[in-house]
């Protein structure tokens, strides 16, 4: 898989003091892999908005990625979270040199669906 890595930041306040986020592309075509884990149960049979988390693996492993960064699937263009976002929570790197082509990245990221949707 291939993935954009956005950093999210805050903007000027507006003419009536309120603030907008925005995000600025840090780095595409980012080689990785995911899997996701099942929404509790309980939450999705009431139609709450559910919580489902992601762990990704990263290649290589001395991207500049922090918490709070997002990932967007940009490629392969048939996947079914093709063009969605994922908020990273945390990091773990691994213990090979960031020189290392070995070296990956670990991260868990959790995304906000609603549990009846159409997605």
């Amino acid at each position: 898989m291939r993935f954009s890595l956005w950093r999210m930041n805050e903007q000027e306040d507006d003419y009536v003091g309120g603030s907008s986020i925005s995000g600025t592309v840090v780095y595409q075509n980012v080689l990785g892999m995911m899997q996701g884990f099942p929404p509790e149960q309980l939450l999705e049979q009431q139609g709450l908005e559910t919580i489902r988390t992601f762990n990704f693996v990263i290649n290589p492993g001395g991207l500049d990625i922090r918490e709070r960064d997002e990932l967007e699937v940009t490629a392969p263009f048939d996947h079914f979270y093709f063009g969605d976002r994922f908020r990273i929570t945390s990091i773990l790197v691994s213990s090979f040199s960031t020189r290392d082509p070995r070296s990956y990245m670990m991260l868990r990221a959790n995304r906000s669906e609603r549990a009846h949707s159409q997605q």
